[in-house]
């Protein structure tokens, strides 16, 4: 698992367009709310934190309290020049085009090339200045003026200025030629005099060459930390906007040196199933207290590699700084820790999240004209009682005990409890109950009258159905096992099959040619940036995308709940619209949460400027290796 600042912004950037994170974070640690399908649920490295120990899931209020007193007495060293981070991860990038990106992979590696106007501090959550270097709005919370940075460049030279800001918006992410989920978080709603949902963009425009103003139609409240979505070049992507040619500018089998941006990083080269090579941008616009450039490290290397186990072997093997730990590993490698010269850390449950979820795409293929999922299995699926039976067959404990090693959280709510007070914890639950699961099938009609131990509809059709997960990840696969088996026991035949997460991803977001998916999410702490997620229009509603209208009044609530929350500023009421859209989703369960993993990992003891908070472990520009010569 690649250990750097960048990634747990871009993890949001790909499809939501909207930063959690800059130059700061964990590699995997998100939650539900964000909107990024994750190849790999493991956490990240995080040292400084409390140990690890055997009352450890009951731990997690003193886990908090100690991350909150390590931000608090954090201050930067002056660092070393030099060096190289190295990690190992089962993702492979699908693109170098970031405004594509729609997998955790690519859009983490872009991450370290691109910046928004703000970022999120690792140590507070708190927005701060990035390439803007201040701003003012006015009274109503409409009109906002960012005032640029004048020092910054973009990899190929070329000054940045408010131009590209303005590109960026009305040519990339307001185009809808260009197939981007970052159009999902710039999408304002508001209710006309009609009382009609009507929606709007919001006007951007470059003031000379070191200002931007931006005019919104509504009230917006996480406004400064959306300003974190990446901006692009406008003199490399205009161009091929105009020509036509974007789509294919960048693909994966482009020179991914000749990818430009201008962030602390830059891709020196890719070498397929082998690894992934970053080098330090030495124009670089952000110095340290005595004025040396940054950043410190000179290199990052992603080594890429089939599965979790492989990540596990070179770790312990010495070939890589950190692992993102699964609670098996525990046993195994806390021993190691002193020849190693390694600690491990837990940083209680994940922002990430793992579900069962059923395709209710009641659409066609435009091609073949055939459905997306047969009409008799869109009405089992499309059955609350049937998705509530099947909640209530799911071994959350199981998991936590067998998967997990006893180091994980059942998971109710859709988002994590990590996320603070947006979380929900009273909302309905399904605790493991065959017998009732079983009852609720019987009431629907759906018995077992031929006695092969699977049910049939009321017309007789055996409740038959294809799950699949991603090949390269044991962990979810092993999830699936114990979800497939809980299946079996009321009678409901789930035919698992392992496929390629890029063949996932595809499924998700291009073909929709799935039934049962088990499949995860990458979040934070902001939950508006979920909304490509929970409102029916946009792209990764996962069960069913794209919707015109709302085809449920349940979704209808939500994404009045979402766009409410969004303009809401006093934040005691958007908790409550929040709050309230995570019941609807526990009710109604269009997607079946099954645990939350501890964060638990692993890192080299050669890092300085690092301190576990709840936010992230290091900002990837101050982070340097203590062990130079």
């Amino acid at each position: 698992m690649p250990v750097g600042g960048m990634w747990q912004r871009v993890l949001l950037v790909a499809l939501t367009a909207l930063l959690l994170a800059a130059c700061a974070g964990d590699p995997d640690d998100g939650g539900e709310t964000a909107a990024v399908p994750t190849p790999d649920a493991a956490p990240t490295a995080t040292p400084d934190a409390l140990p690890v120990g055997a009352d450890a899931p009951g731990a997690d209020a003193s886990i908090v309290e100690q991350l909150r007193a390590n931000a608090d007495a954090f201050s930067y060293d002056i660092g070393i020049p030099g060096g190289t981070i190295t990690s190992a991860t089962i993702g492979e990038p699908l693109t170098f085009n970031g405004v594509l990106a729609n997998d955790s992979y690519s859009s983490g590696l872009l991450g370290y090339l691109y910046e928004g106007l703000t970022e999120v501090s690792w140590l507070t959550d708190e927005v701060e200045p990035a390439l803007a270097e201040s701003w003012e709005h006015s009274d109503d919370g409409l009109t906002w003026t960012f005032h640029l940075r004048s020092d910054v460049r973009w990899h190929d030279g070329e000054p940045f200025t408010a131009r590209d800001v303005e590109f960026t918006f009305n040519r990339v992410i307001y185009n809808h030629d260009i197939p981007t989920s970052a159009r999902a978080a710039f999408h304002f709603r508001y209710l006309d005099e009609a009382g009609n949902w009507q929606e709007a963009p919001m006007t951007v425009t470059a003031v000379g060459e070191d200002r931007v103003r931006f005019e919104l139609p509504v009230p917006f409240a996480p406004f400064l930390r959306s300003m974190g979505t990446s901006i692009y070049p406008r003199h490399i992507l205009e161009p091929h906007i105009e020509a036509g040619t974007f789509d294919a500018l960048w693909d994966v089998d482009s020179d991914p040196s000749e990818v430009v941006g201008t962030g602390p990083f830059t891709i020196e080269s890719y070498t397929p199933g082998e690894r992934v090579v970053l080098v330090r941008n030495p124009d670089y616009w952000l110095r340290d207290a005595d004025g040396n450039a940054l950043p410190y490290i000179e290199r990052i290397v992603h080594l890429l590699v089939p599965t979790i186990e492989d990540d596990l072997a070179k770790f312990r093997a010495g070939e890589v700084d950190s692992y993102g730990m699964r609670g098996q590993d525990y046993a195994l490698l806390e021993p190691e820790q002193g020849r190693g010269n390694f600690t491990v850390y837990r940083r209680g449950p994940a922002f990430g999240t793992v579900f069962l979820g059923f395709n209710l795409n009641t659409g066609s293929n435009p091609e073949s004209g055939e459905p997306y999922v047969e009409p008799e299995m869109l009405a089992w699926f499309s059955e609350v009682e049937f998705r509530r039976a099947v909640a209530h067959s799911i071994d959350k404990a199981r998991i936590i005990d067998e998967v997990q090693h006893g180091l994980g959280y059942p998971q109710w709510a859709s988002i994590s409890p990590a996320a603070g007070d947006f979380h929900n914890p009273d909302v309905r639950r399904y605790e493991y109950d065959i017998e009732r699961a079983n009852a609720i099938l019987d009431g629907l009609g759906w018995m077992d009258a031929d006695g092969d131990g699977v049910r049939e509809d009321a017309g007789g059709t055996p409740v038959s159905f294809k799950l699949v997960t991603n090949v390269d990840n044991d962990v979810r696969a092993r999830v699936a096992a114990i979800v497939d088996e809980g299946l079996d026991r009321i009678g409901i035949d789930a035919r698992f099959e392992p496929i390629d997460f890029g063949d996932l991803v595809g499924q998700l977001t291009a073909t929709y040619d799935w039934e049962a998916m088990i499949v995860g999410l990458t979040g934070g702490t902001e939950p508006h940036f979920g909304m490509a997620v929970w409102h029916s229009g946009e792209s990764l509603h996962l069960w069913h995308p794209n919707q015109e209208q709302p085809a449920t009044e349940w979704e209808a609530e939500i994404d009045a709940l979402y766009i409410e929350g969004s303009q809401e500023l006093n934040r005691e009421r958007r908790i409550e619209h929040y709050r309230r859209a995570q019941e609807v989703a526990a009710e109604q369960v269009p997607l079946i949460y099954t645990t939350l993993s501890e964060r638990l990992s692993a890192v080299r003891n050669v890092f300085g400027n690092t301190t576990p908070t709840l936010y992230g472990l290091w900002d990837v520009r101050y982070v340097y290796r203590t062990d130079l010569n």
